[in-house]
């Protein structure tokens, strides 16, 4: 069967358990889509259950139809069945062996459906995936259908993660870890941020791992998430006693990084800069240690804003617009989504999550710093995939 990284096995129990969800939730059925063409949010359920991913699409044409969506069709008591365009045939990577393809891939789940005969409630999984125009056509072709929107019926599966996720994610963490550890080093001897990301890259591509979407800043726009919004990175090099940010979004295996670090060009901080950089780094030590097995969002929220207290509070806007302090992490961002800003109801941490803590510290005058700690959560202590100082350079 499947030739790849995770062993068929793996994919069995990964089909098992979302069988039981759906039985749970006293579902018939499930059509899981996702959508890749280095679209890593939007790709994880079916890469989670197939290890499929469409690395080229095109828009409609003739013959063409809604190419680069793809679905699984699950079924309790079934291998699932892949429903994907007709053009890509490296079937000998695929964790089942019931595969269809179709040029209208929309046209394909529907016969696929009443093929199988599959009736009564059924998931429709993926609401923000699909397109509302093939959405509809589906829906049009299966009047027999009831469709039950149920976009978190396999990331309730993937929340926890098996013990081959958590070393692949291991080996993915150290790779990012050490092109974020390149990357920072260069900004802060002065490289431009085109030039510092490029080894970032360069060094992302020899350890196995992707660069999704690496984030850097400096300067005078340092209150911002990037420079350059476009590309994440601008064409100048930040000065001496520049504030120099670094956000490294990579991806090894379909599993998602987004370890982040602030520090000072020239590796001389004014007193203010050693301040900010310390106090966002105690904000997040101090969060991260409240995540743990059995505490609640709100817990772990109440934590992060006594933090924040005891710095001298947040005088800038850049943490209020990204209110998220703490997120599941997997196949891209997954719950729980953890707020400053809002209470976090039906939110425990377990064992074997993975997660991100994340806060960006701003004082008028100063600047902004960001740090981002990703770890995974254990039964007896928390375990860094970062492996990073939050201070230096």
């Amino acid at each position: 069967m499947v030739k790849g990284y995770f062993p068929q096995e793996e994919y069995e129990t990964r089909w098992s358990r979302v069988h039981q969800e759906l039985e749970r939730r006293g579902l018939e059925a499930a059509v899981v889509w996702s959508r890749s063409v280095q679209s890593h949010d939007q790709a994880g359920d079916v890469l989670y259950l197939t290890n499929y991913y469409a690395p080229e699409a095109s828009p409609d044409s003739h013959g063409r139809h809604a190419w680069g969506c793809y679905a699984v069709i699950l079924q309790p008591g079934e291998t699932p069945e892949l429903v994907a365009e007709a053009g890509d045939s490296r079937d000998e990577l695929l964790a089942t062996d019931w595969v269809s393809r179709h040029g209208n891939v929309v046209d394909g789940v529907a016969e696929r459906l009443l093929a199988r005969r599959i009736g009564g409630s059924v998931a429709f999984t993926g609401s923000t995936t699909l397109p509302h125009r093939y959405g509809r056509e589906l829906m049009e072709l299966t009047p027999g259908i009831d469709w039950r929107e149920e976009d978190d019926l396999v990331l309730t599966v993937r929340r926890i993660k098996s013990p081959r996720e958590l070393a692949c994610m291991r080996e993915g963490g150290a790779n990012g870890a050490a092109a974020l550890d390149l990357l920072m080093k260069e900004l802060v001897s002065g490289r431009t941020e085109r030039d510092a990301v490029g080894e970032a890259i360069r060094e992302l591509c020899r350890r196995g791992n992707g660069g999704s979407y690496i984030s850097v800043n400096h300067g005078d726009t340092i209150g911002f998430w990037c420079r350059d919004p476009l590309l994440g990175r601008g064409g100048d090099a930040p000065v001496d006693g520049d504030l120099v940010r670094a956000w490294m979004d990579t991806t090894f295996q379909g599993y998602w990084f987004d370890h982040g670090r602030t520090a000072v060009a020239g590796s001389s901080p004014t007193g203010e800069q050693r301040r900010l950089i310390e106090d966002c780094a105690s904000i997040i030590e101090k969060t991260v240690a409240s995540v743990r097995p059995g505490a609640t969002g709100d817990q772990v929220a109440e934590v992060a804003r006594a933090a924040v207290a005891d710095v001298g509070g947040d005088q800038g806007t850049t943490s209020q617009i990204y209110s998220v302090v703490a997120h599941g992490t997997g196949l891209y961002w997954e719950p729980p989504f953890i707020s400053l800003e809002r209470e976090n109801p039906g939110v425990e941490i377990e064992a074997a999550m993975v997660m991100g803590v994340e806060y960006f510290l701003s004082r008028p005058g100063v600047g902004t710093a960001g740090i981002e700690e990703n770890f995974i959560v254990g039964q007896d202590r928390n375990e860094s995939l970062t492996n990073l100082p939050m201070t230096g350079w």
